[in-house]
């Protein structure tokens, strides 16, 4: 009996019994609760109850690649391989070590627990187990395309595209990587590339979705000096997380084929459509220091202008963004 086989069975949201689990994985009742404390440990949150048993407090669908490959689109299924794993220390580096598959198929790597999910610069990602989504999409480009740096916001517009498919308001984007309501942190996009010179380019594109945030987790990103919300709070429930995978699957691979075939051009208009920062006061953090400004959207190539003096503006092709003055370490 494994954690993840407990986890499968309580993933209804109803009563379970130890003994009901117990007979069912054909192990002891005290296995059973052993299981039961390792899941709380990860962050799972499990009610009990003396004479019924134990449950989730909503129901929540354990992550299945069978589930999720026959929710994808027909184009995407077809050149798409679906993994999920129980437990990985970093979907992003398990499949950069791996070999890229070839130009225009892509592998899906899902996590229910990621032990080391990062974001930008190696920050930690924090995903409790069941309330969130950690998966990484890895393809192949060859050649390079020329609008590389803005691959991270296309995937943000795919991203936003699927959740809003399914009914979710609200969403946003954030220059550069991030997904937004009301000015919280949704999710992240983390875009990872191992190249070799005049050579092709394994790509891998990780994205982490908060779908229920208990408070505990809330005050932890918060003391990392960042707001979060969950997609549980604006449309969403944990019951869809199959077939939210296969929407930001399928959305995210049409989405490459166009930037691999047209470049960032198609995807300008909704992602400044979508810009959660323009025309607001924000504080920049880069190789230059620690500067404040007015954000006036984006170029034709992804990057950030800044008017940092009245009629003054500069392009910004990487660095930290804020509303706020930088105070301790974003998620």
């Amino acid at each position: 009996m494994t954690s993840a086989e407990v986890f499968s069975i309580l993933a209804d949201g109803e009563w379970h019994s130890g003994e009901a689990i117990a007979q069912r994985l054909a192990v002891t009742r005290s296995a059973v609760w052993k299981s039961i404390e390792q899941l709380r440990d990860l962050g799972l949150s499990i009610e009990a109850h003396t004479n019924r048993g134990y449950r989730l407090p909503e129901p929540c669908a354990a992550l299945d690649d069978a589930l999720i490959t026959a929710a994808l689109e027909p184009a995407a299924a077809a050149r798409t391989q679906v993994e999920v794993c129980w437990e990985i220390e970093s979907t992003n580096s398990e499949l950069l070590a791996r070999e890229a598959p070839a130009v225009g198929d892509y592998i899906a790597l899902l996590a229910e627990n990621q032990l080391g999910g990062r974001g930008r610069r190696g920050r930690q990602w924090r995903a409790r187990l069941g309330g969130s989504l950690c998966l990484s999409l890895a393809t192949r480009f060859e050649p390079l395309p020329r609008d590389m740096p803005a691959l991270t916001l296309v995937v943000g517009v795919c991203v936003r595209a699927a959740l809003q498919s399914l009914g979710a308001t609200g969403l946003m984007l954030k220059w550069p990587n991030d997904l937004w309501v009301d000015d919280k942190k949704l999710g992240g996009i983390l875009v990872e590339l191992r190249a070799e010179a005049g050579g092709p380019a394994q790509v891998v594109i990780g994205i982490g979705l908060n779908l229920r945030l208990e408070e505990t987790d809330r005050e932890f990103i918060r003391c990392a000096g960042n707001e979060a919300t969950d997609l549980v709070r604006h449309g969403l429930r944990l019951a869809q997380r199959n077939v939210i995978a296969a929407a930001v699957i399928s959305e995210c691979i049409v989405g490459l084929e166009l930037f691999r075939a047209a470049g960032f051009e198609p995807f300008l208009a909704t992602w400044s459509a979508a810009d959660g920062l323009r025309d607001r006061p924000v504080t920049l953090s880069d190789g230059q220091g620690v500067r404040t400004g007015i954000a006036r959207g984006i170029d034709t190539q992804g990057a950030l202008r800044v008017e940092f003096e009245p009629g003054r503006y500069e392009t910004v092709l990487a660095g930290e963004l804020s509303l706020r003055p930088v105070s301790g370490v974003e998620q």
